[in-house]
């Protein structure tokens, strides 16, 4: 007789589909999700357009609160948001880059009163260079697979 975990393990292991991955999601992940998904393409045009100093200066000026302290929970929401704009920078209708997204969440948790930081950093050197953005928060990369960047200060 054949065992019916396996055929269970097996029918779990499969990719869902896209729509199953969105109605699975809470409402307030489909919400950011979406906003994500149009401030993505905004933050891409104004970046073509525009230097990083101008957008990020405008992005600055329109999230300007007084920052507040992290609480544990703040910065776990804060890693979902992050999550969701690299969902959002892949699945949307431009592909974003992590600067893009970068920017979106930096000004996104700025919003809320959180001290977010944006960091711009390297890894290697020579042939085996690479650059990177991504958000800060109390110190903590947000959503980051890879801790070994270099962060410019200053930026």
């Amino acid at each position: 007789m054949p065992d019916s975990s396996s055929s269970t393990d097996q029918a779990s292991s499969k990719p869902r589909s896209l729509f199953a991955r969105w109605r699975a999601l809470g409402w307030r992940d489909k919400r950011r999700l979406s906003a994500l998904m149009l401030l993505l393409p905004i933050t891409h045009l104004a970046l073509a357009v525009f230097r990083l100093q101008r957008v990020r200066g405008w992005l600055e000026r329109a999230s300007f609160r007084t920052p507040s302290a992290c609480a544990p929970e703040a910065i776990a929401d804060a890693v979902r948001l992050a999550e969701l704009a690299e969902i959002a920078g892949r699945r949307g209708a431009v592909a974003a880059s992590c600067l893009r997204q970068a920017l979106v969440v930096w000004w996104w948790l700025r919003r809320r009163g959180l001290p977010a930081q944006l960091r711009i950093g390297t890894i290697g050197s020579g042939e085996s260079f690479a650059a990177h953005a991504w958000v800060e928060l109390d110190g903590i990369a947000l959503a980051q697979k890879d801790q070994s960047y270099r962060s410019f200060d200053g930026l």
